[in-house]
């Protein structure tokens, strides 16, 4: 459950997130005081929890020691259109098998589905040396 109730003006929104409290607005060049994400960081900061745990949960039903991962990703609008920019940084996968294996989940996490429809989201999954995912 979510609840957003009208925080300080002009923008700022309180939100309880399943019992965790979360601060929205908008930044100054869009009349907010950017206390906290706009709404659109934090659509890309759930698809980034949700690609970063559901991998995490598939390394470690396969029993991957010492399995890394760092995400960047960036909303950008082309006129009407919201495009993500998904960059995925993994180490200790244990072959090129299990590297092309995370290549089809990261496309099929839940937020990734959900998303897509209305977002092109491109992803770059990427293997560094084990221990640099940063």
């Amino acid at each position: 459950m979510v609840h957003a109730t009208q925080g300080a003006a002009p923008y700022r929104v309180d939100i309880v997130a399943a019992g965790h409290d979360l601060v929205a607005d908008e930044p100054p060049a869009n009349g907010g005081h950017n206390v906290g994400p706009g709404p659109f960081d934090l659509v890309v900061a759930g698809l980034a929890a949700c690609t970063m745990i559901t991998l995490r949960m598939y390394a470690a039903r396969k029993g991957w020691a010492g399995f890394d991962i760092s995400a960047k990703l960036r909303h950008r609008m082309v006129d009407r259109a919201h495009f993500i920019d998904r960059e995925v940084e993994v180490s200790g996968v244990p072959d090129t098998a299990g590297l092309e294996r995370l290549r089809d989940i990261v496309e099929r996490t839940p937020v990734t589905l959900a998303l897509k429809p209305g977002f092109t989201i491109s992803t770059v999954l990427a293997e560094t040396a084990p221990g640099a995912a940063a």
